[in-house]
């Protein structure tokens, strides 16, 4: 039996949370700075390494949701 459409609309909002890495990662005055520096490493590079980790628990979680 297949869902109702307004049931699956409701599942579609859940893909919302994917624009949010998107943003952050392609909008450089986020992260276009060297400090402040984490252990030694330039925050641009942190990050951009902290957002994909991010996106990756982002992306489990409306799998989860949507599934």
């Amino acid at each position: 039996m297949e869902d109702s459409p307004r049931r699956n609309g409701k599942k579609y909002g859940w893909y919302v949370l994917l624009i949010i890495p998107f943003i952050a990662t392609l909008y450089p005055p986020f992260y276009a700075s060297v400090k402040p520096e984490l252990w030694g490493i330039p925050y641009f590079y942190w990050y951009q390494f902290l957002w994909v980790l991010i996106s990756a628990a982002l992306t489990v979680v409306v799998y989860k949701a949507t599934n």
